[in-house]
């Protein structure tokens, strides 16, 4: 068995190939040098430009087709077992096949996109000094965070809105606020868009998403079924992926500073909602009196939305979505993020961060 694994040419240069990236991932410095800033730049735009015209999802049917891969082997496994030939299908050479498999998805993951998970990131790229943060930190970003939220949440027209529903619309205004924030940091310069809805917002909630960044298509997508108040962090959320803001608190980051410069007031709004809502969900570990005394004088179209938000969460439950979750969970555990799901409310550590470097007024 050894001996004829040493044969296989093809099996052992893959492998080389995963070895040679894991090493590479490694050195966070090299990733960000010649990775991020060289070759993935270059390569991604190759892929919106390549897919970016296409009015529907690829990724989403390269998602189908390996889903349909996968139930099409799972049934032929199942009748050899009911015929008990499974060990005519459980071979070795079999085996080794899917080996290759799983090194090529690997390989071709990290090369597309999955090598932004090691990179340095914003916090190196804005120059903040990311530290443990203490309640009285998580109360003063609260604090900082809510009269901006009001100022935006009094803006804000329900009717007008709406017009965020229109696709064309949204994704318009999220490339003009990263144009916009371009001007502050180059580096979010975003080129070529490649943004569109996903095949799958109609069976959405029983996976638990609102958008999602496909690494072997270069595309953004949203979930249109989604409170129209969030659409627009969401999206900048998932350009930031697109930029190769890999992990989620990162994306997070950069979807706060290009939604808040944006002409658009509900995007503005959109960026001060969910950034009140991760530091707010902070300050209720730490501190419940103050949480709430702050309650009492938040606007009242932000307790508004949020009870929309809090419906379509209860309205989206199924027995599917915490296996999902689970899962997701898993995923980014595996990619450099040991807090898993709970990397997304880490962006507070940033907000922190920020703002002690440039002052609550820039929040």
């Amino acid at each position: 068995m050894f001996k004829s694994l040493l044969r296989d040419r093809k099996l052992l240069i893959l492998l080389f190939l995963a070895i040679v990236i894991r090493l590479f991932s490694l050195n966070e410095t090299w990733v960000e040098k010649y990775y991020t800033y060289g070759f993935y730049p270059v390569f991604s735009q190759f892929l919106r430009i390549l897919l970016g015209w296409i009015p529907f999802s690829a990724g989403d049917l390269v998602y189908i087709t390996a889903f349909i891969f996968l139930v099409v082997k799972a049934w032929k496994l199942l009748r050899l077992l009911a015929k008990r030939q499974v060990k005519e299908y459980l071979s070795w050479i079999l085996f080794r096949k899917y080996i290759k498999l799983v090194l090529w998805i690997y390989i071709i993951f990290n090369i597309f996109w999955g090598l932004n998970y090691n990179r340095q990131g914003i916090a190196h790229q804005l120059g903040l000094n990311v530290q443990k943060y203490s309640a009285a930190d998580v109360l003063e970003l609260t604090s900082a965070l809510q009269p901006q939220l009001n100022f935006y949440a009094a803006q804000v027209d329900s009717l007008k809105r709406l017009s965020l529903n229109n696709n064309k619309t949204l994704f318009g205004e999220g490339i003009a606020a990263y144009k916009k924030i371009s001007q502050q940091y180059p580096f979010l310069n975003y080129k070529r868009e490649s943004i569109k809805t996903s095949l799958f917002s109609s069976v959405g909630h029983f996976f638990g998403f609102t958008g999602y960044y496909n690494p072997f298509s270069g595309e953004a997508q949203i979930k249109t079924s989604v409170p129209v108040f969030v659409k627009p962090f969401i999206l900048c959320h998932e350009m930031a992926h697109q930029l190769g803001y890999a992990k989620e608190n990162e994306a997070n980051m950069v979807a706060f500073l290009s939604g808040r410069v944006s002409d658009n007031v509900e995007f503005r709004y959109s960026a001060y909602y969910d950034a009140y809502l991760y530091a707010i969900r902070e300050l209720i570990r730490y501190d419940t009196t103050q949480f709430k005394e702050l309650r009492k004088t938040v606007h009242p179209q932000f307790k508004r939305d949020y009870k929309t938000y809090l419906d379509y969460l209860y309205n989206s439950q199924n027995i599917v979505e915490p296996l999902m979750s689970d899962f997701y969970d898993r995923y980014l555990k595996l990619n450099n993020q040991p807090r898993g799901k709970a990397t997304y409310n880490e962006v507070v550590a940033w907000f922190i961060a920020y703002m002690k470097k440039y002052g609550k007024e820039a929040i």
